[in-house]
């Protein structure tokens, strides 16, 4: 009796969760997501939340300003700090660094990564993307 009654409560808490968690999710207003300068270019954009502790953060800046130049006006790279930007790393969801956002020239997300990225992987989402 104790059992069932212990799983009944388990099943509740389970079905509550999965009601509330999705309403929890970051906003998706671009105000929010994106740093306002960023969000007024017309180009794609790659936001990579990382920080300067991070050791695989560290490993993508050279690979990010690589990329930088080599898609120059055509795309833009930014590299958010999370420790220095806290609204945009809560707004964007950031759980894990690093972190690289994909979004077109209307400022919708396309992809989104966690972990360390190459440079062929960043440069294959930039060509799904229709980047030359």
């Amino acid at each position: 009796m104790l059992l069932a009654f212990l799983i009944v409560v388990m099943l509740s808490v389970v079905v509550v969760a999965a009601v509330l968690l999705p309403n929890l999710a970051p906003k998706e207003s671009t105000q929010e997501r994106l740093p306002k300068d960023v969000a007024q270019n017309p180009l794609p954009k790659l936001l990579d939340f990382g920080a300067g502790t991070c050791i695989p953060c560290k490993r993508m800046t050279p690979i990010l300003q690589e990329l930088s130049e080599e898609y120059k006006g055509r795309v833009i790279i930014r590299i958010i700090e999370v420790y220095n930007e806290k609204e945009l790393t809560k707004a964007n969801g950031i759980q894990m660094i690093p972190t690289q956002i994909f979004f077109d020239s209307q400022n919708q997300r396309v992809f989104r990564h966690q972990g360390f990225m190459d440079k062929e992987q960043i440069k294959k989402v930039f060509e799904n993307m229709g980047v030359s």
